[in-house]
């Protein structure tokens, strides 16, 4: 399992803090040059942990934005990497770049493998599509999402952002309504947060942004679950939902502590013991680790287990803990040796999670 973060955007999103440089068009070459150049390196340096790390055989470009990438950056980057095909090859992408790069562009990622897209789209209100510094507008992810189907892609997630105090039901019903409609095999939902360092941060600090209540992001969260379980979706993960057979085995792999290599600044890996992390700089980026202790991985499989619907191994959790919580409201449920958290209390799930850790 390989992720590869691609340290590139256009422009910056209101809330975000992932690691990211302005990569400015018609002169970006010698900045993607010099990344590339250094991630190969990375890539030659680290190939035992690659190879260790293959048993889910998937392969993720994260951000950033790596559809801002040229079609020959991203090639070279699978030669390094042995250009073979992997079960499940994601990318990232931004509408904007999509409709941009046109039909082109489309098929250069098919021919390189790419079989699942995860594409930004966060609302489809052009209001709160400006407010959050998004670069597309409703129209252009309308296009987008088209143009992947129109070329081939059978695999496509759609992202979508709640918790904004300023996002009405309607919005978001609206936004729910329409991405629906189109049918995306996979739909992640992230509720806003405010991110230290974040030009949201800072509009929080200086009284220009007031944050949602917590009842506002319960109720906008419940909307999404309702109507994407009416929709046929499976909700496996907290923020996750599929068309069934369509989990992303990548994602779902980091959440059951399968081991992955992270190439790239800022990345993250995980062999089993130990994790791992590079600094975030462009250039002579470094790596930092920390081995888990046998109670810290205890803790962190409760904490990624109760994430998803699977659920935990009960072993790894105090008896008395657990029908504490079965008596304080269902809060967990326990089935054939199994701890779940049920769907109608994901909201509340870190509560739940710090009880039981």
């Amino acid at each position: 399992m390989i992720y590869v973060h691609v340290p590139f955007c256009r422009s910056f999103c209101t809330y975000c803090d992932f690691y990211s440089e302005i990569a400015c068009k018609g002169r970006d070459a010698n900045a993607y040059e010099s990344y590339l150049s250094e991630l190969v390196s990375e890539i030659d340096g680290r190939r035992e942990e690659i190879a260790a790390a293959s048993a889910t055989d998937t392969l993720y470009f994260g951000g950033g934005t790596p559809s801002v990438l040229p079609l020959s950056v991203l090639e070279c980057l699978l030669d390094a990497l042995g250009n073979k095909a992997y079960e499940e090859f994601t990318i990232e992408v931004n509408p904007e770049d999509i409709v941009e790069k046109g039909p082109e562009y489309l098929m250069g990622l098919l021919r390189l493998g790419v079989n699942r897209v995860s594409m930004g789209v966060q609302s489809l209100d052009d209001g709160i599509l400006r407010w959050m510094n998004r670069r597309h507008n409703a129209a252009g992810a309308r296009d987008a999402f088209r143009s992947l189907r129109m070329a081939g892609f059978d695999n496509i997630s759609v992202d979508v952002i709640f918790g904004l105090s300023q996002l009405g039901e309607e919005q978001l019903s609206s936004t729910l309504s329409e991405i629906l409609s189109w049918r995306p095999e996979h739909i992640s939902a992230y509720q806003l947060s405010i991110e230290e360092g974040s030009a949201l941060a800072a509009m929080v600090d200086d009284g220009r942004y007031a944050e949602a209540t917590e009842e506002q992001c319960a109720e906008q969260y419940e909307l999404i679950c309702r109507r994407l379980r009416e929709a046929g979706y499976v909700h496996y993960e907290i923020s996750n939902w599929a068309l069934p057979a369509h989990e992303a085995k990548h994602n779902s792999a980091y959440w059951t502590r399968q081991p992955y290599v992270g190439l790239g600044p800022g990345a993250h890996s995980f062999d089993g013991r130990r994790r791992s992390w590079n600094s975030q700089e462009l250039s002579g980026w470094k790596s930092e680790e920390e081995v888990l202790s046998s109670e810290e991985a205890r803790e962190e499989r409760i904490m990624l287990g109760l994430r998803t619907a699977a659920g935990i191994d009960a072993g790894l959790c105090d008896p008395a803990l657990v029908d504490a919580l079965i008596a304080e409201g269902a809060l967990v449920r326990l089935e054939d040796a199994m701890i779940r958290i049920p769907e109608d209390q994901f909201f509340i799930s870190d509560g739940i999670i710090e009880k039981l850790i």
